[in-house]
């Protein structure tokens, strides 16, 4: 019984922002727990690996990793490692992604793509998490590899991290924004868009 109530609370506690210091908004999401066992002499000893997603919905994300002889203590170790190692994703109109990307991390591969408004989040498990923490509301993912959470994880980060804006294109070739979306306007193909 007390199992089951601690359960519970570890799962109200997953989806819920943090109400103390400077990282008030950020919300943590527990994408997958392991018990690992390590035979020593007197038997096996039992241990516990956490893979935490956070992230404050505005285009900030993160994830960690964490191991502990008790879940909570795992958990607390995940989180305070996604908090450090947080990436910026630049978001077009705060709801998709501004292109398609790819992503490949050992036998994970994965492909986000931006979507019109009203599609939602069409991803699952892993990605999903990583997707909702970062605040996108419309976009389309495919995991076409290792259902491994943990280079699904690392796959979706390595699709978000070649994520740019247009500001950041322009920068780049010393252009204004208006230039960078008026060739995009005109009809000139993504790819020849970056090129040119």
């Amino acid at each position: 019984m007390a199992r089951e109530q601690q359960r519970g609370e570890r799962r109200d506690r997953r989806d819920r922002p943090q109400e103390d210091g400077p990282d008030s908004d950020i919300v943590e999401k527990l994408v997958h727990i392991n018990r690992v066992a390590a035979t020593v002499k007197g038997g096996r000893r039992f241990s516990f690996a956490a893979l935490m997603v956070v992230g404050d919905q505005k285009g900030r994300v993160g994830f960690g990793h964490g191991k502990a002889r008790e879940v909570p203590e795992a958990i607390r170790k995940a989180t305070e490692e996604a908090k450090k190692s947080m990436i910026r994703v630049p978001l077009r109109e705060s709801r998709t992604l501004h292109h398609d990307g790819n992503g490949r991390w050992g036998a994970g591969k994965v492909m986000v793509r931006s979507a019109p408004p009203g599609t939602g989040i069409i991803a699952g498990g892993p990605m999903r998490a990583v997707l909702e923490t970062l605040g996108v509301q419309d976009v389309v993912g495919k995991s076409t590899g290792s259902s491994n959470p943990y280079n699904m994880v690392r796959a979706t980060f390595e699709a978000l991290k070649v994520q740019s804006s247009p500001r950041q294109i322009a920068a780049k070739r010393g252009k204004k924004v208006s230039d960078v979306l008026a060739r995009r306007a005109d009809g000139a193909s993504a790819p020849e868009a970056i090129e040119g």
